[in-house]
């Protein structure tokens, strides 16, 4: 059984394992898990604004019901790093959110927070995962705050036609997170005079981030902020960010950023409409706060996926860097080790462990317009100043995620393919959400990093797609 991937539980609803059945039982055996040493306080639920998010989010309510969790507090559509921040804000017991992030919106999913904020541990994953296959019995659990006194199994709310609310809905969460937002941008600087396009993803922030930005003084034109259920990540957003570079471009704006649907990545366009990987702005950052002194220990967390061009940035400027595989859990977890204030992920998860655990596109967004303000510099400077290899990425739907050492004529184009791009390098490696092989080229030559992707996708297609049976 493989249920958590790289980034929780996804699948298309209504089929295993999103089925109200499978959701409840989950809903279940991760309450035993995550309350196993009888810890105490709200849990909390929150989803992105897929349509299929209020059945998902009801099945987990049941569920932690069943087990006895109380009170249940739904914060409704709200960021992925919004929930993370509340459930440790409020010292709740864990949070869940409904989200399958930057997927299509046909796919959901289930994202669990422990009470300090932070996503599962694999080994907890595990457990969870082995609780379900053993079939185990579902007892009531008891849940004691100070003193060991137990608390009784949560009141039902009446919702009009006698329909039975489980979870109490909870309004004032959006406005807590904007607030502590807020907080984390300089008192002496504010956002006056600025132009700035903002791509929400028919998501999680679209109702708020043109708000968030005008409480700082901007001048913002919104984009993508009108959600119906079906179009999250569709034509706009982190994963199609041309809508935004356009409007950057038609407006004059001084930047524009691309939040993906439930608003724990962003990516930037300078003044020009040209993009900044999320490597670039983990460079443009660093690059700041050592100057500043206020970087800590010199040294930055990247994943196995980033620039080969941003690892020399920061090498030549006296930072180290720690790489680790992909997924921001993977990356909170190695700055916790280490103490470090900076880490992220080229896709544009970034954390800023100052203010948070998780990452959050709208605390980044605020991060980098704060570095702009103070430099009085434009983002076209900082995009030339990081240098970043020439890549291409492919993302190859797969019918089966067949061992890739398995395969000689893989083996044999990958051996090409890093000698074509001498100085570069080449990597594959599945998707850890999706049914999708991605292929990674890059090299200091654009040319023949075009080259080398174009023939290893075809390598890959033909042994992948085609003679998989």
């Amino acid at each position: 059984m493989e249920l958590f991937g790289t980034d929780g539980v996804r699948g298309i609803p209504g089929e295993p394992p999103l089925t109200a059945e499978s959701v409840e039982r989950l809903a279940e055996a991760a309450a035993r898990e995550l309350c196993r040493e009888g810890a105490a306080g709200p849990v909390l639920l929150a989803r992105d604004t897929r349509a299929s998010g209020v059945m998902l989010t009801r099945s987990l309510a049941r569920g932690f019901a069943r087990a006895g969790c109380r009170p249940l507090i739904d914060l409704g559509v709200l960021p992925t790093p919004g929930l993370a921040r509340l459930t440790a804000s409020r010292r709740a017991a864990f949070g869940v959110v409904v989200s399958a992030s930057h997927n299509p919106p046909e796919f959901n999913g289930i994202k669990f927070f422990d009470a300090s904020g932070c996503k599962l541990d694999p080994k907890i994953e595990q457990r969870i995962e082995k609780d379900l296959t053993n079939g185990n019995p579902h007892p009531t659990l008891s849940f004691s705050r100070r003193g060991n006194k137990k608390l009784p199994l949560l009141e039902k709310e009446r919702m009009a036609g006698g329909q039975v609310r489980i979870a109490v809905a909870d309004t004032s969460a959006v406005q807590e997170y904007l607030d502590f937002l807020i907080s984390t941008f300089p008192a002496d600087l504010d956002l006056s005079g600025v132009r700035i396009v903002a791509d929400a993803s028919q998501g999680a922030a679209s109702r708020f981030v043109g708000p968030l930005l005008r409480r700082l003084g901007a001048d913002v034109r919104v984009i993508g902020d009108k959600p119906n259920g079906r179009n999250i990540n569709t034509g706009f957003g982190a994963l199609a960010t041309g809508a935004m570079q356009k409007e950057v471009k038609r407006c004059r704006a001084h930047c524009g950023f691309s939040l993906d649907g439930d608003a724990d990545r962003v990516l930037f366009a300078d003044e020009t409409g040209r993009l900044l990987s999320g490597d670039a702005l983990i460079g443009m950052a660093a690059a700041h706060h050592l100057e500043r002194g206020t970087l800590g220990k010199p040294k930055v967390v990247l994943t196995v996926m980033s620039n080969a061009g941003i690892v020399r940035y920061l090498n030549d400027k006296g930072v180290r860097t720690v790489l680790v595989p992909v997924g921001d859990r993977n990356v909170s977890h190695a700055m916790d080790a280490e103490g470090l204030a900076l880490g992220g992920e080229n896709s544009g998860h970034i954390i800023f462990s100052r203010f948070s655990r998780a990452g959050d596109g709208l605390l980044t967004a605020l991060q980098v317009l704060a570095i702009l303000r103070a430099s009085g510099k434009p983002l076209s400077w900082f995009r030339r100043a990081v240098p970043v290899y020439p890549s291409e990425l492919v993302n190859l739907p797969v019918k089966k995620k067949l061992a890739l050492d398995s395969s000689a004529a893989i083996r044999a184009a990958v051996a090409r393919g890093e000698k074509a791009v001498a100085g570069g390098r080449v990597y594959l490696r599945y998707s850890g959400t999706e049914p999708l092989l991605r292929i990674l080229v890059e090299g200091p030559k654009g040319a023949a990093v075009r080259r080398v992707a174009r023939e290893l996708t075809a390598v890959c297609r033909k042994e992948l797609n085609e003679h998989a049976n």
